[in-house]
Formats: structure tokens, sequence, C-alpha cells
């Protein structure tokens, strides 16, 4: 049987005796005319479409890593000039092993490891936790703080932007806490290519089998060195007799890898600040809470309570207000928050300092602060756009 094509000649002409039969129209469907319906659009015609009300950011996670690298480099390359290769070989083995183990929990998750070490925060936390440690540590305190820091801080509870803590700051007080005596061993300084400074390959001796004369090459911090002198009824002024303010400045001093240069910390923290990478608010709260407290007590009893500038330029002070503090995930999200913030994370440094066991205070003041970051956020919340600071809607004035 073959197929019959139709056309409204046909029906024009054969079909009216069968539309009669049906009680149809006589018009063929395809030859009516349908009343065009007018759309919302057309309807309302000042009615417009547009898109959502959302901002792109051109900044990507591994953007601001790398600007946070980018940062602290020049404080990094001056703690590697000082302390010399075994600082080299440890900042290469903690972030290494922080890489490793990134990778490791990623694929251990059903995941592809690359797209996520390529985003840089391995790297960094790495980097800033190798930042903390004594420069000639020996090579399982890098592994070991890494794995701390990645597998306890960060993975556990889900990765990137899922961390209670900041990673690299539990890493260094569990170090701390664990392995006492590895930790508070600081080098003298000993820079690279000078004539008693270790070759490479005595360095490789130092990171992987220890120090044989730690007394020799060794000494305290200049916060230890108070504490210890306290111990003994010494005052400040006979204690800080050969303290050098401008070489502390400087870094030119003992301390961890990538603390001890308060200026190039400080020119880095700016940078970021300019660049919109970090607010002001925390460094700023952290630093003046510092300086506030300091200056009191030291007005009051200046032979028993260290000065501002000493305080504001010893141990991890600038690093942990520029780089540390600020974390987006660890640190409350207004502006209002972060000034609380900041100046909680200044009060506990000083009071660790001033009457604590440990001469240095910054990682359990950032931890302590990280924890309080939950209730911070509920009593100081953002306004909503369209509502009061308690949430009610905005009473909209009739024209």
């Amino acid at each position: 049987m073959s197929h019959m094509a139709i056309n409204p000649g046909m029906t024009a002409g054969c079909g009216n005796d069968f539309n009669r039969r049906v009680g149809k129209q006589t018009t063929a469907p395809w030859t009516a005319k349908v009343a065009p319906t007018k759309t919302k659009q057309e309807a309302i015609p000042h009615m417009k479409p547009s898109s959502g009300a959302h901002v792109g950011a051109k900044a990507s996670v591994s953007h601001i890593m790398w600007q946070v690298m980018l940062a602290i480099s020049p404080a990094t390359a001056f703690g590697l000039l000082c302390f010399g290769w075994p600082a080299l070989n440890l900042f290469v083995i903690t972030v290494s092993s922080a890489i490793f183990f990134e990778a490791f929990c990623i694929r251990l998750s059903g995941r592809i490891a690359k797209p996520v070490i390529m985003d840089g925060s391995a790297v960094l936390t790495g980097w800033l936790l190798a930042m903390t440690l004594p420069p000639w540590a020996p090579w399982w305190i890098g592994v070991t703080g890494s794995g701390l820091a990645i597998i306890l801080g960060k993975q556990v509870y889900g990765g990137l932007g899922q961390n209670l803590f900041n990673p690299a700051m539990l890493a260094r007080v569990a170090l701390l806490i664990s392995f006492p005596i590895e930790m508070t061993t600081w080098a003298n300084v000993s820079p690279l290519f000078f004539s008693h400074s270790p070759g490479l390959v005595e360095s490789w001796h130092i990171t992987f089998a220890g120090l044989e004369n730690s007394d020799a090459s060794t000494g305290a911090t200049i916060l230890g060195y108070i504490k210890t002198e306290f111990t003994q009824n010494h005052v400040l002024p006979e204690i800080l007799k050969d303290y050098s303010a401008i070489l502390n400045f400087i870094g030119w001093t003992r301390g961890s890898l990538g603390e001890t240069s308060t200026l190039l910390l400080g020119l880095g923290g700016v940078w970021l600040i300019r660049q919109g990478v970090i607010q002001w608010h925390i460094p700023v709260s952290l630093l003046l809470t510092v300086t506030v407290l300091a200056s009191v007590f030291h007005v009051m009893d200046s032979e028993h309570y260290v000065s501002p500038f000493l305080h504001l330029n010893s141990g991890a002070m600038m690093l942990v207000a520029f780089f540390i503090a600020t974390d987006y995930v660890t640190s409350p999200n207004t502006k209002v928050g972060q000034l609380v913030f900041g100046a909680g994370c200044g009060l506990l440094i000083f009071v660790i300092r001033t009457w604590g066991a440990y001469p240095e205070g910054a990682g359990f003041a950032v931890l302590l602060m990280n924890a309080a970051t939950p209730l911070i956020d509920h009593y100081i919340r953002p306004r909503i756009y369209g509502r009061d600071r308690k949430g009610k809607p905005l009473e909209i004035p009739k024209s």
C-alpha cells in the first residue's frame, strides 16, 4: 500500500462531505488562524529579565595561596640564608611530606589528587609549618608535623575549608608538647657559604643523624633566655645588656626557620593587605593589643615586664599576625568579629609569654581563638541585605 501525500488542495476540494458528516468546520486546521497570546514580558512592557545579583571574583584558591607564598618568600629566603643547608633540608622535607600526605588522603577518599594538590593549599601548609620549626630539627620532625597538619588538622574535617583549627599551628603545638627537646633546640646563626657553617654533606648528617655537639652550635632564643633568667631572680636591665634590637629586627638571631625577621614578615604582611588578600582588622588588633598591654605593664615595672618593642620584635608575633591568624577558614567572618579575634590572640600571647610556662604563646593563642571563632560568629553576625542587625526586615517607607 503506497503512501499518499496530503495537500491543502485535496482537502479543500473533497473534504466538504467528510466535514459535514462529523460536524466540523470546513477550514483545515493548518490554515486556521490562532490568536496570538501575549507573553508575560509583553503584558508588562517595563519588566526586563536580569541576571542574579552576584559579583564574580577574579581570585581563585590557588591564586590566593601563591600570593601568600610570594609574600612569605623573602622571610623564608632570609631564614635559609641565616641557618644554612640544614634549614633548607628541613624545609624541603616538610613541604614534600605535606604534599605526600595530601595526595595520600585524597586518593584514599577515591578522588583524583592532582587538581587538589595544584591549588597550593598543601604546599602552603607545609611551608608555614616549616617556618615555625627549629631550623636544624631532625627530618622526622618535619615529616611528623606535616602528617599531623594535613591528616589531623585538615583532612579529618573534610579537607580545605572545613577545618576548625589552623593546621600548621595545630601541628606546631602538638610537636612542642610531644618532643620538647627537639622543638626547643635553637641553632646559632650559621649563614650559607660561611667558613664556620656546615657544608652540604655535614648538613645531611645533621638532618638525618642529629647534632653530635649541640652545645657548641645552639643556644636560647631571647624569649627563652628571659624566661630562664627570671627564674634566677635576674632583672631585665641585666638580662638584656647584650641584646641588639637592630639585629633582632632584621632577623639575625636564633629562632625558628622563618620567624626571625620582623622587617621582612611585616613588609610581606603589608603587601598582602594592599593586594586585598587579607584585611587589616586581625593584624592591627592583635599587634595593638600586645602593644597596649606591654606598655602598661612595662611602665608599671620595667625590671620584670618586657617592653612592647621586644614583644613585637621576637618570636612568632609577625608571622602569626599576618600569615596565621588571618586564615580565612579559622577566623571570624565579620570585621567586628575579626577585631575581637585579633584582640583575643594578642591578649593570650601576652598572658602566656608573661606568666605561662612556655616562652612563646602564639601557637596556643591561635588555637584557643580558633575554637572560639564559631562563638564569635554566632553573636557577631553580618547584616543581611534588607534586614537590620537583629535579622528583622527593614521597613520600606511608603511614597
